[in-house]
């Protein structure tokens, strides 16, 4: 089976479980002065964290989810008014921060270009309108096709928010893909944001784990509200071990999936009854399907009966995720596999 879920599916590598027998550990909820605990792998950790993203300080996580939702309620109180993308992962799939017996956000958005790109003038108007606590960005953009959103938009977006006086945070579950795909560094994407988050877990292969970045006075805030949602680690070397070498070892390898995620939209380009939904610039192509298959759990079916996993998003649209361990020739196999359906699918609705 070619399994293109998603890249949390990805396995810690040998070097990253050699890593934890050696790890020197501590309890990472004991703070001191600085809100650092005592598990000197985790500080590692973080420290490399804020240096690669240009931030005063970072902090590690369970989870991107919980990363996402602890960086808010570190900037505003529930009930605040966030303007987010109108297909935003923490908008759409997280959700927490918008529950309203938990975090009772209100959502206002904004829109996306053809790239994948904020919407200047949706922002400045949303903007206009007032009450706005927090901007949020997201890259890469998940639902937009992986988009990769350059430093000159973001720059934008945050003049825009600086204006307004109001901070952005950016989801960057998968910065790295980013900057790979985009060729800058890191820290130029983070440079146009207040705070930020990555994923350790997805293409860069660790178990688990996510990182908050930004300001010292921020991020010990964001310690407390790891605390309270029930975050706190003790010896968490464990986690940090494997996130150091994925930092120092995967992070350029990310080419090879976006190549084989490229491979696979030339592949299917071009078929009748099959659209990819914007440009494939990093690991993930979504496509939509509605012309041949209105039900995108019965086209996921269909596709796992011929050896092929993947799952719907946005109710329409089936995401096709690549990362270390899909070889060029599963990208291929997965291509043929749904120019195949295509076909079938194609016929049974021209019919």
């Amino acid at each position: 089976m070619i399994d293109l879920r998603s890249d949390t599916l990805t396995t810690p590598t040998r070097e990253m479980l050699e890593a934890v027998l050696t790890a020197p550990l501590g309890d990472d909820d004991r703070t001191h002065e600085l809100g650092r605990g005592e598990d000197p792998t985790v500080n590692e950790l973080e420290d490399l964290a804020a240096r690669i993203t240009g931030k005063q300080a970072a902090v590690l996580m369970p989870s991107g989810c919980m990363a996402n939702t602890a960086a808010v309620l570190a900037q505003v109180k529930p009930g605040s008014t966030l303007l987010v993308d109108e297909q935003q992962h923490l908008l759409i799939s997280e959700k927490y921060l918008f529950d309203p017996d938990f975090g009772r956000m209100r959502a206002r958005t904004y829109r996306h270009d053809a790239q994948g790109r904020p919407v200047l003038a949706d922002i400045e108007a949303r903007l206009a309108e007032g009450g706005v606590g927090l901007v949020c960005v997201e890259n890469t953009h998940n639902y937009a096709g992986g988009a990769a959103i350059p430093p000159e938009r973001l720059e934008s977006v945050h003049r825009l928010a600086r204006a307004a006086g109001v901070p952005v945070h950016m989801d960057g579950a998968r910065l790295f893909n980013a900057a790979v795909a985009l060729k800058v560094a890191p820290k130029e994407l983070c440079r146009h944001v207040d705070t930020l988050m990555f994923c350790l877990s997805k293409g860069l292969s660790a178990p688990v784990g996510s990182l908050v970045c930004g300001p010292q006075d921020t991020i010990l805030e964001v310690r407390r509200m790891r605390k309270a949602l029930g975050g706190a680690m003790r010896q968490a070397g464990v986690i940090a071990a494997p996130g150091l070498v994925a930092l120092r070892r995967n992070v350029e390898r990310l080419a090879e999936d976006h190549g084989n995620a490229r491979a696979f939209a030339e592949r299917i380009a071009g078929l009748r009854h099959t659209r990819l939904v914007g440009a494939v610039a990093t690991n993930i192509a979504v496509v939509d399907v509605s012309s041949c298959c209105p039900d995108p759990l019965r086209y996921c079916e269909l596709a796992a009966e011929r050896g092929l996993i993947v799952r719907p998003v946005l109710k329409r649209y089936i995401r096709f995720v690549f990362y270390r361990g899909v070889t060029r020739a599963d990208a291929l196999a997965a291509a043929d596999i749904v120019r195949a359906l295509d076909a079938e699918l194609g016929a049974q609705a021209d019919a």
